[in-house]
């Protein structure tokens, strides 16, 4: 049994590894969270001239979230007495769910990435959709009437950006001429995919904007009409894991935009001494600034322009990408 241990390593060892870089992902991406609330709060307050978080944690506020959560973590948890209380305890963990679970398949670097699916866009996009049935399920199961309009509202709205999102990406698959992550970025160490399909960036970067729920797409949350919409009923800590969904879903649309059109870890031509996780972090920032500076400048839509927006404009302009991707592709990347 010994020199069985020692010559072959048994699968306890495996599972072992493979649970301790998830537990690892996990600390990274809470940490991500943690810290992108507080960006996103200091970044809005500097474009409405106040000052932010600035007093919890030194006078940067760099608590600010650690303290938040703190106190979500001891508020009371209520459950409504008329709520179908299975259904409402399970909602925003099959939210969370696949926010976490879609992160597996993004490959950070050329060496460190958790799986390398031969088809790892589909299994993001598959996985992502579970999300909608979570938030459908807490408007349902909250028995009241601003949740479940807020939940049919979410459903509607990502499906229907769903649809446009995964037709823009259908060029950087003509391009690849693969599902997989890694030889996605590996197909753009002489140009990024952003140049040769800027329609379904733009397209791409739009939907995933609506996708997270986040300004000027947060219909499903619309305070002003529905306080709260599908987790008006939540508190405490069952109403952290919507919010920490919202974010962890932040942090892997970002980088998943980061591989499919910044060219993932690919260096900037004649500065390529700097690492390839160095320029990862770098783009993907980018990509979150950007997300943080639409939510302080934009004003919300309304329930009929969003849905005009996607199925009127972002879906032909998809379209269209595929068209234009294929004539590239033909004349220039024979």
């Amino acid at each position: 049994m010994v020199n069985d241990l020692l010559t072959s390593p048994p699968g306890w060892i495996h599972a072992a590894i493979f649970f301790g870089l998830g537990a690892c992902l996990l600390v990274i991406v809470l940490g991500f969270v943690t810290y992108a609330i507080l960006a996103e709060r200091k970044v809005l307050g500097f474009m409405q001239l106040r000052p932010g978080p600035n007093r919890v944690g030194g006078r940067f506020g760099l608590l600010q979230t650690v303290a938040d959560v703190m106190k979500l973590l001891i508020k009371e948890d209520t459950i409504p007495k008329a709520a179908d209380k299975p259904l409402f305890v399970l909602a925003p963990v099959l939210a969370f769910a696949p926010a976490f679970m879609v992160l597996s398949a993004i490959p950070f670097s050329d060496h460190l990435k958790f799986s390398d699916l031969s088809i790892g866009l589909l299994y993001y996009i598959a996985i992502s959709g579970i999300t909608t049935v979570g938030i459908l399920m807490a408007g349902w199961a909250s028995n009241n009437k601003y949740s479940l309009l807020g939940g049919m509202r979410s459903a509607a709205q990502m499906i229907s950006y769903e649809i446009p999102l995964v037709v823009s990406v259908v060029g950087v698959i003509m391009f690849s001429g693969s599902l997989n992550l890694t030889e996605i970025v590996e197909g753009q160490k002489t140009v990024a995919y952003m140049f040769l399909s800027p329609l379904g960036f733009i397209v791409f970067l739009i939907s995933s904007i609506a996708e997270l729920n986040r300004t000027p797409f947060d219909l499903p949350e619309a305070e002003s009409e529905l306080v709260a919409g599908y987790h008006v009923e939540y508190s405490g800590f069952r109403w952290a894991f919507f919010m920490l969904t919202e974010y962890v879903y932040l942090f892997a649309m970002a980088a998943l935009t980061t591989v499919l059109f910044l060219g993932g870890w690919n260096p900037v031509p004649f500065l390529g001494f700097i690492p390839g996780i160095i320029w990862f972090a770098l783009k993907f920032s980018l990509i979150v600034f950007f997300m943080i500076w639409v939510r302080g400048t934009m004003p919300r839509l309304r329930a009929d322009q969003l849905m005009e927006f996607a199925w009127k404009v972002l879906l032909p302009v998809a379209l269209l990408n595929i068209f234009v991707s294929a004539v590239v592709k033909e004349l220039f990347l024979r």
